[in-house]
C-alpha cells in the first residue's frame, strides 16, 4: 500500500484579488504560507519518498513549506510541466467576478469549472487531463505500485483533472470538484494501482 497525496498550493496575491492565475507566476502571500503550513500539519503521519511540482513558484513554495513542516526537507523532487496549472489564456490576470458579470453566471461556471470548454489562447480542463494523465501513468503510478509514497503540490485545475482520472468521474460531474488552497486529498493505492481509501484533510470552503 502507498499514499498518493494531492495538495493545492496556498493562497497567492492573485487568489486574494479574485484573478485568474493560469500560467502567471505570483508567489504565495502570507495567508498562502499559512495555508501550506496547515496542510503540512495534516501530513505528519506520512513519510514521503518522492514529490512532484511544476515550475510555478506557488507550487514550489507550498511544497517547501510542507516538507519543512513535516521535517522531511530532503524528499526528492521532480519538476514537470505535465502537472502545471491550466493555461487560462486571454482570461489570465482578469478578475473572475468581472467576467461573471460580463458573460453571465451559466457561461462563467462553464469557463471556470467545465470539462471541454475552449479558452481563447488557453486550455480546457480536458486538455490539461490529456497532458497530465499520460505522465501520471508512466512516471508516478509505477512508484505507487512499488509502495512509494508520493506528494503532488499543484493548482486547482491540474489536481481536478487528476481527481477525475483517479475516481473515474463522468465529464458532467467534474464541475462539482472544488479544492481550496491548502486542502489535501490523501489516497491509499494498492500494488495494482487501485484506490482502496480516500480522505480529505484540511478541508474548508473555497472562497477564491
Amino acid at each position: 500500500m502507498a499514499y498518493l497525496v494531492l495538495v493545492r498550493h496556498g493562497t497567492s496575491e492573485y487568489n486574494e484579488k479574485g484573478l485568474w492565475t493560469g500560467w502567471d507566476n505570483p508567489e504565495l502571500n502570507e495567508k498562502g504560507k499559512k495555508d501550506a503550513q496547515e496542510a503540512g500539519e495534516h501530513l505528519k503521519d506520512i513519510h514521503f519518498d518522492h514529490a512532484y511540482i511544476s515550475e510555478l513558484l506557488r507550487h514550489k513554495q507550498t511544497l517547501e513549506i510542507i516538507l519543512n513542516t513535516i521535517k522531511q526537507p530532503n524528499v526528492p523532487v521532480t519538476e514537470s510541466n505535465a502537472v502545471k496549472e491550466r493555461d487560462y489564456g486571454d482570461y489570465t490576470a482578469k478578475n473572475k467576478w468581472d467576467i461573471e458579470k460580463k458573460v453571465g453566471k451559466a457561461e462563467f461556471l462553464e469557463i471556470r469549472r467545465g470539462w471541454d470548454v475552449p479558452i481563447p489562447n488557453g486550455e480546457s480542463l480536458k486538455q490539461v487531463y490529456e497532458r497530465e494523465i499520460p505522465y501520471y501513468e508512466s512516471t508516478i503510478l509505477p512508484q505507487l505500485k512499488a509502495g512509494k509514497n508520493v506528494i503532488i503540490a499543484g493548482s486547482g485545475n491540474n489536481l481536478r483533472a487528476l481527481v477525475k482520472y483517479l475516481e473515474d468521474l463522468p465529464d458532467d460531474q467534474i464541475a462539482d470538484v472544488q479544492i481550496a488552497p491548502g486542502e489535501v486529498y490523501v489516497y491509499e493505492i494498492n500494488k495494482v494501482g487501485e484506490i482502496t481509501h480516500k480522505e480529505i484533510r484540511n478541508h474548508h470552503e473555497l472562497t477564491v
